[in-house]
């Protein structure tokens, strides 16, 4: 049997995924540097601003499908901040056991204090790109996200 080479958009796809794993191990660097005087990582923070984001309060496991994450984490994060008192459960009257996770003022004010150190890091970091070439990245990434997504995630079948 002999294996399938790559297309010349097949390689470049994959030179493009093989940076962005560099890219996002970067980010989650950068952004646990930048927020660890709020007493915050760069996961507690994901899943704040996925909090912060929903336009109602969601069980852990909508959280982690609006995060692309895995349930489990998502818990895991969530249960951490609860203990720390960012956020807190409330009953769900749809779902006995699926609590819904709601922001607290601490968690609020922590979310708050990091967009704010977000905002001069993502604007220098920014600084001298051209817009429209990082909504095209955008736009194929996004592109990307929807084709695994229609695939049930890259199973390597048609």
């Amino acid at each position: 049997m002999t294996p399938r080479l790559r297309t010349p958009a097949g390689s470049a796809l994959t030179d493009l995924i093989l940076d962005l794993f560099r890219l996002n191990n970067r980010v989650l660097a950068a952004g646990d540097r930048l927020i660890s005087g709020l007493g915050l990582t760069s996961g507690r923070w994901q899943v704040l601003g996925t909090i912060v984001a929903a336009e109602r309060a969601q069980p852990v496991a909508w959280l982690a499908r609006d995060m692309g994450a895995n349930r489990q984490n998502v818990q895991r994060i969530v249960n951490d901040l609860e203990r720390d008192g960012l956020v807190m459960f409330k009953p769900n009257p749809h779902h006995k056991r699926a609590q819904l996770v709601v922001l607290t003022d601490e968690g609020r004010r922590r979310f708050d204090a990091a967009m704010k150190l977000q905002a001069p890091w993502v604007n220098d970091l920014a600084e001298g790109l051209p817009v429209e070439a990082i909504e095209t990245t955008r736009y194929t990434m996004a592109e990307l996200l929807r084709r695994l997504e229609g695939h049930g995630e890259a199973d390597g079948q048609d």
